[in-house]
């Protein structure tokens, strides 16, 4: 078991200023946290983040954030390749942390931290915040109770356009920074996350391709998700990362699932699509439609709507406005921050996401980047 601090707010150190920093600082303060200070790539960076975040300190660098006694959770929001030192050193200090998903760039580095992460005692969590929408609840809550039936297939896509451009670059892009898997890791990881944290059906097996569409981009990079592009006159880098991954995977229980991942998907911000066909009925839910969940029986469909007074336990505890007014990713990370802290001080909550979930969506990319290689099916 974690320690618990059952008393007081506790103490946050951001690290990192990019979009997810200030997504993760906004519901760190939601939750009733007090963050001390910010760290990112320079001391000046730091000091301008803190400034456009209104958080009082800027740390110097990583380890005198690490090193604030005032400091309970460390939040690691900075490139891929940078998450397992970090949350290694944290755990190292005894400080509890949420680190940016994909956990690691490795394999054996996200086993590590999961490792370290349990025998350190700390609670150490993962956003996959996709879990916290209410009607993934519900979707979930539909299979578990037998409304769905035995299931049969699972399908789906993650697809987004932010990168469709050829002058479109980001940090994501440089396999030194990002990892070996782009797209899939990215948001792939996401989908795959969901599916079998809702089904209850792990994956076995998976033949995968990937496809980089856009050989070579500019150097350097824009922001995320950033109307802005690169230079068009700049020195031209090669992508050695996917744009577009398929995946066709095989369930513990002999369950086909199909997975279409994209970041050059015109139109698509951020569509991330399922459906689970079962013995009774089918669900589908779309991420950009977050209020609703469909269900469908051979002879008759219903749509559920988001509503706090109605629906499984889950699904009314986290829908926190009221029928009509929408709820969306905000309020997914906010929920998810809100009962990261809450297991901190020694409460249970249902689907916290933790470095277990973060080891296995890396075998996971793993499987899928060896299979992709090989051409044949991998074993998970």
């Amino acid at each position: 078991m974690a320690e618990t601090k059952l008393s007081g707010a506790l103490g946050v150190a951001i690290v990192g200023a990019g979009m997810m920093g200030a997504v993760h600082s906004r519901a760190s303060r939601l939750a009733g946290a007090q963050i001390r200070g910010i760290a990112t790539s320079s001391p000046e960076r730091a000091i301008e983040a803190a400034a456009q975040l209104g958080i009082e300190r800027a740390y110097s660098n990583v380890e005198e954030a690490i090193g604030d006694s005032s400091v309970d959770v460390i939040h690691i929001c900075t490139p891929n390749a940078t998450h397992y030192p970090i949350a290694m050193a944290a755990l190292a200090a005894g400080k509890h942390v949420i680190c940016e998903k994909p956990l690691a760039t490795r394999l054996a580095d996200a086993k590590a931290l999961a490792d370290a992460a349990r025998s350190a005692q700390r609670v150490a969590a993962v956003p996959f915040v996709y879990r916290y929408h209410p009607m993934v609840r519900e979707a979930r809550a539909l299979v578990q109770d037998g409304t769905v039936g035995a299931l049969q297939l699972m399908h789906g896509s993650y697809l987004q356009d932010w990168l469709l451009g050829r002058d479109d670059t980001n940090w994501r892009v440089d396999a030194a920074l990002g990892g070996p898997s782009r797209a899939f890791a990215d948001i792939g990881s996401h989908w795959c996350d969901l599916i079998e944290w809702i089904s209850g059906d792990r994956f076995e097996s998976v033949v995968a391709t990937l496809q980089t569409t856009m050989k070579d981009r500019p150097a350097g990079s824009v922001a995320t998700f950033s109307a802005v592009t690169a230079d068009a006159s700049a020195p031209r880098k090669a992508v050695t990362t996917e744009d577009i991954a398929g995946a066709l995977f095989r369930t513990a229980t002999g369950v086909l699932t199909t997975l279409t991942v994209s970041q050059v998907s015109a139109g698509r911000k951020n569509r991330l699509w399922f459906e689970i066909d079962g013995a009774n009925a089918s669900l589908v839910f779309d991420q950009e439609e977050p209020e609703k969940l469909w269900l469908g029986e051979r002879d008759s469909t219903r749509l559920f709507v988001r509503d706090p007074s109605r629906g499984s336990a889950e699904q009314r505890r986290l829908a926190t406005l009221p029928a009509g007014h929408a709820q969306g990713y905000a309020q997914c990370f906010e929920a998810f921050v809100a009962d990261t802290y809450a297991v901190i001080r020694g409460e249970t909550r249902d689907g916290l996401p933790t470095f277990d979930d973060g080891y296995r969506s890396a075998q996971i990319i793993d499987a899928v980047l060896g299979s992709s290689k090989a051409g044949a099916w991998k074993q998970i």
